[in-house]
């Protein structure tokens, strides 16, 4: 044994070839943690003076090869200023993965799972790399707002070259065998088991001299082979290309073609040394907290989701009551994540529109290559369509989603119940309407919650799991285990009026709607939430969801809050619905909609809008963005924040990923708490008394208060 150690070990084989073998204890996957890195560095100072070694494979016990740095220590690292996390970076570097690249005898990596980030980087330390064809390969970084810090941005374009290496560090993708082949990111893909023996086998031909490992090795230590003329090409071009797909709010990814530009003409240190300016430049920008806590807190909703799930056990069928566009998408979702499932409705049209949905989705699949026919056809024999209720006796979990009527539901909800087993959970798929009152109509009220989808159910990850007041743990645990199967993410809530976003949207909309009664104009509006990182301005938003859904719900909330969601004065949505425009559903709304050569409806801005609206907006006025952002995002915060308060949700993780997930909110700015948390408290509290005058909606809770007096935080 060479180096012992419980994360890497160590190991001299035959014929003078030594394995360094990463193993981390206690873990499922390795990764770069502390730990690992120190272990790596001992390694190999253990390797240069180890006696008989002329060559080393390099390889894992896992599953996976390593899936990266662990970012739950990022905080730590990243906490000091610009020029030490800069130093620290280019230490490492020096005294951990360039030993390895150093070391005097040849070196192979065989990657046999996940190589993601710093697994990738340490591969590209040997001279050669052999790849299972399970496994797969990347440098995700930029999603995380920083760029690659083990010398992904110098070791990457010396072996694939400059324009891929940029396409792949900008766009964070993993890549697959046969890409990484093509590439030259890898030099051999075999199947997994013959993996071992291709590595031992290529490090025995270097030891033979049959391959010129030396010179391999030279090309990532030399600077990279572009003329002057052929690198101001190629990175301006980059440079512009990225920009204008990452956008202004996501500077990682134009860092990155310019960390690869300056470090072009360099030799591998120096070049580490403009890596590690760039990395420390971004760790300490908000968009790279934002990104970071995003992804520790989709681990967190994760690992919150699967204690729930452990207790409510496999569902190994489902139903969903009323098929249409909504009954369909659970339809195929749950279908194509393997879960059969009975799709009800009491007319065929009904059932005709959710299977065409389904089938459409699937298409699709088939059409972009994704999907074989046959598979579509096997997934299509798992969605089970009929009018009546045979067979409702093996359903683990029925999901209503019937048309948003509290009247038309209790209906429904009491007639599935006498038709489904006594343990079976019914759940609701309502967006607005109380679960503790839908379940006044119900015998086993312990054995109902909600399950609320977002629009479309296939492309939108949130589901919310609410509680009632009669929800039994066993029928959340259940709905858990369902959502979580059907390949979503669940967020377990409180009942409340709206649930938990779209209470939070509510007032977002009562910011939109006052803003056009003071004579804001909904277009500027628009484009400010857009610029802000929303999707769309609400103005689009309320087409896209619905005029009629939007006034629908905003009843409902005011109902539930009148003080603060009920208006003293006529919207603009009640305006627009009144004058039969819904929106996109029926061709017309804040905006009117043309059909695309793609066959998508496209917004066009309606002159005869503006007239429409007269009689309920109070004259022009011409607000500044910073007014119009702030009328915006202050009502929705606030209520937020409240719903942290009463408990609706469990955490501030939880409100901010639900927004991030259920509406698309700025990934970038973390969530709603984020963003009053990077605003500061204090400032936030400030701004919010400057519009008190505005309505409740913008007034600041006595707890948020006091957070602000006494520096506290949502997120530490």
């Amino acid at each position: 044994m060479i180096y012992s150690g419980k994360a890497i070990t160590v190991t001299a084989l035959d014929n003078g070839i030594a394995e360094l073998n990463f193993n981390l204890e206690g873990e499922s996957v390795n990764k770069f943690n502390a730990l690992t890195v120190n272990e790596l560095k001992q390694a190999g100072e253990a390797l240069a003076s180890a006696e008989g070694v002329t060559g080393l494979i390099v390889t894992s016990s896992k599953d996976v090869f390593i899936v990266g740095a662990d970012i739950t220590e990022f905080g730590d690292n990243f906490s000091n200023d610009e020029e030490a996390i800069a130093a620290a970076t280019l230490e490492t570097n020096k005294t951990v993965f360039n030993p390895i690249e150093d070391l005097p005898f040849p070196t192979v990596t065989a990657i046999n799972g996940f190589a993601l980030g710093g697994g990738l980087e340490m591969a590209m330390t040997t001279d050669y790399r052999v790849m299972s064809t399970a496994a797969k390969i990347g440098l995700p970084e930029t999603k995380l707002g920083i760029i690659p810090g083990f010398g992904g941005t110098v070791r990457l374009p010396r072996l694939i070259g400059a324009d891929n290496a940029v396409e792949w560090i900008a766009a964070g993708k993993e890549q697959k065998p046969e890409a990484a082949l093509t590439a030259g990111a890898v030099d051999a893909v075999v199947a997994p088991e013959q993996l071992r023996d291709a590595a031992l086998d290529l490090v025995q031909k270097c030891i033979d001299g049959e391959f010129d490992y030396k010179a391999k090795r030279q090309e990532k230590l030399d600077p990279l082979k572009l003329n002057d003329i052929e690198a101001m090409m190629s990175f301006e071009t980059a440079k512009a290309f990225v920009g204008g797909q990452a956008g202004p709010n996501y500077p990682a990814p134009v860092t990155a073609v310019k960390v690869i530009q300056k470090a072009a003409k360099l030799g591998r240190d120096d070049a580490l040394a403009e890596e590690a300016k760039g990395i420390a430049k971004l760790a300490k920008t908000e968009v790279a907290r934002n990104l970071v806590g995003l992804f520790l807190g989709d681990q967190e909703l994760a690992k919150t989701g699967k204690t729930w799930a452990k207790k409510g056990g496999k569902v190994e069928r489902g139903a969903v009551l009323g098929a249409g566009i909504m009954g369909g998408g659970i339809a195929y979702q749950s279908a194509l994540k393997g879960t059969p499932i009975i799709m009800k409705d009491i007319a065929q049209a009904g059932i005709d529109l959710g299977l065409s949905e389904a089938s459409k989705l699937l298409s699709k699949r088939v059409s972009r290559g994704r999907m074989t026919p046959e598979k579509m056809a096997a997934i299509l024999s798992n969605i089970q369509p009929q009018l009546g209720f045979d067979g409702f006796d093996t359903p683990d979990v029925i999901v209503e989603a019937v048309v948003e009527n509290p009247k038309v539901k209790h209906a429904v909800l009491a007639e599935t119940e006498k038709q489904i087993r006594e343990d079976a959970i019914l759940a609701s798929n309502t967006s607005t309407i109380s679960i503790t009152y839908l379940a006044e109509a119900l015998q086993r009220p312990q054995n109902f919650c909600g399950m609320h989808f977002f629009n479309p159910v296939h492309q939108m990850p949130l589901v919310e799991v609410i509680r009632g007041e009669k929800t039994s743990d066993e029928a959340v645990a259940r709905t858990v285990a369902y959502a979580l199967a059907m390949g979503k993410k669940p967020v377990v809530v409180n009942d409340c009026p709206g649930f938990l976003v779209n209470r939070i949207l509510s007032p977002y909309f009562g910011g939109f709607m006052r803003l056009v009664k003071d004579g804001a104009d909904f277009t500027k509006i628009d484009k400010v939430m857009e610029k802000f990182g929303m999707p769309m301005g609400p103005a689009y938003l309320a087409d896209v969801v619905g005029i009629d859904t939007g006034v629908h719900a905003g009843e409902v909330m005011a109902e539930g809050f009148p003080t603060r969601m009920g208006r003293d004065f006529k919207t603009s949505h009640e305006v627009l619905f009144e004058n039969d425009r819904y929106g996109q559903k029926n061709g017309k709304g804040y905006y009117s909609y043309e059909v695309d050569r793609k066959g998508k409806p496209k917004k066009v801005v309606d002159e005869s809008v503006v007239a429409l609206l007269a009689p309920v907006v109070d004259g022009a006025n011409d607000f500044s963005d910073e007014e119009i952002l702030d009328r915006m995002m202050i009502p929705m915060c606030l209520e937020a924040v409240r719903c942290l308060e009463e408990g609706i949700a469990a955490s501030a993780v939880d409100v901010d990923m639900s927004l991030i997930y259920g509406i698309g909110f700025p990934p970038f700015r973390g969530g709603a708490l984020h963003y009053i948390q990077d605003m500061g408290i204090a400032e936030f509290v400030a701004r919010a008394d400057k519009y008190t005058e505005l309505g409740e909606s913008y007034q600041v809770t006595e707890k948020l208060r006091e957070m602000a007096a006494n520096g506290e935080v949502f997120f530490a």
